[in-house]
């Protein structure tokens, strides 16, 4: 029996119609969700190396019928965590400190399929402001049930000279703590430039952006494919243990 594959885009939905050239009585129609991934840009710097690696990564995820949005923090005054705890008692989905747009953000990243978490290179480490951000977003989605597990996540790094792996490593101990189905390329993460622009000379580090774009938009589909019909692991209740007796 031979098939033929129809596919027609409605605002955020993709409707697919099979029509089985044998039968002129049998179709099957199936709607997939339009996913969407939002990228952090960690830089204070909008239109950067840090922005470059993104718009490389975007531009597959695009390219895989995937909406990709850019949200830019780095440049952002953004107060760091201060362990008050209240998002773990008010369960609200919101942190206590109210005088930046963190809050906001959540509520955008919890609706997305996919996050990007991207930062320049600073002392060999995550740009402060971002840090602040990540460490407050991390902690009020985690004390609110795990809002971005299952979610798929990565994370890129702009750099100079050195330092890229470690500044690397953070990011993705946050995607990791969440649960988060983490993508990869085919070499790390990372992109080389000095001056806004210079990252589009790294024709290696190009490949691997646009490598990260391309399996990151595979792990969405598979997971947006399967959720139906595969059920996910139920989240355990977590095991805290100090090792001072």
């Amino acid at each position: 029996m031979h098939t033929m594959f129809v596919v027609y885009a409605v605002r955020n939905m993709v409707f697919y119609k099979y029509l089985f050239l044998n039968s002129s009585y049998f179709c099957t129609y199936k709607i997939v969700r339009k996913m969407k991934v939002v990228a952090i840009n960690g830089s204070p710097h909008k239109e950067g190396n840090t922005y470059q690696a993104l718009k490389m990564v975007g531009s597959k995820l695009e390219a895989n019928g995937i909406d990709f949005e850019i949200i830019h923090v780095g440049h952002k005054t953004i107060s760091g965590c201060r362990a008050c705890g209240k998002c773990r008692v008010t369960q609200d989905e919101r942190c206590s400190i109210t005088t930046d747009p963190l809050n906001e953000w959540i509520q955008i990243l919890k609706d997305a399929d996919g996050i990007i978490l991207s930062s320049p290179v600073h002392f060999s480490g995550v740009a402060g402001t971002m840090k602040s951000f990540l460490d407050r977003l991390f902690y009020v989605t985690l004390s609110n049930g795990g809002m971005f597990r299952h979610k798929v996540g990565a994370a890129i790094v702009a750099v100079r000279r050195s330092g890229g792996s470690s500044t690397l490593d953070c990011l993705n101990h946050y995607i990791t703590y969440s649960e988060m189905m983490l993508a990869s390329s085919n070499y790390w993460n990372i992109i080389h430039g000095t001056t806004p622009g210079d990252a589009t000379q790294d024709s290696e580090g190009v490949q691997i952006m646009e490598e990260l774009g391309n399996n990151m938009a595979w792990q969405l589909k598979m997971r947006e494919m399967t959720k139906d019909t595969l059920a996910e692991p139920e989240r355990a209740q977590k095991v805290m243990m100090s090792f001072i007796r």
